[in-house]
């Protein structure tokens, strides 16, 4: 490992990658639909760890994946499309490879939820777990974005400079 300064690593946006980011609508889409997504995915992980703790409310826990994974379709899908305007490419840009990878997990996880629920694959309980396994994995890659987030900020920011011949850097 070498040192964590941000000057050895490669910055996350070229300046026209980050002006394509900056003129895109999709950016404020994504601005708009991650926090809702958090907001749905809090209120539905209370809703299936109740159903899984009491055996009540199956209907609403099960409303409120469904809803969670309308919102990561969309979150999902728009993404792709922000990928495509700044990186020129619909996913897996060298930027965000690995929280693409780990969005295809979070997708397949959701997706077998759908799909298990539709054909009555698992009961309830095999249903909650499969949500819960669902949102772990969505803890994880919401987590891979935020830290995302941070390094572009801190990147954008500039150094701070020397007071007395030495510089004082926050990690």
């Amino acid at each position: 490992m070498g040192p964590t300064d941000r000057t050895t690593r490669p910055p996350l946006y070229t300046p026209a990658e980050r002006a394509r980011r900056d003129a895109s609508r999709w950016t404020l889409v994504q601005g708009l639909l991650a926090p809702l997504q958090f907001l749905v995915f809090l209120i539905s992980l209370g809703l299936v760890l109740r159903t899984l703790a009491t055996g009540e409310g199956a209907v609403a826990a099960n409303l409120s994946v469904l809803a969670k994974t309308g919102l990561l379709y969309a979150i999902m899908v728009t993404g792709s499309i922000w990928e495509k305007a700044v990186f020129g490419r619909y996913l897996f840009a060298p930027a965000f490879y690995w929280e693409d990878v780990v969005s295809m997990l979070v997708l397949a996880l959701h997706t077998a939820y759908l799909a298990a629920l539709t054909l009555g694959l698992m009961g309830t309980t095999g249903l909650m777990w499969l949500a819960l396994a669902a949102y772990a994995s969505y803890a994880v890659n919401a987590t891979q974005f935020l830290l995302k987030l941070r390094a572009a900020r801190l990147q954008a920011r500039p150094y701070p400079r020397p007071v007395g011949g030495t510089a004082m850097v926050a990690r």
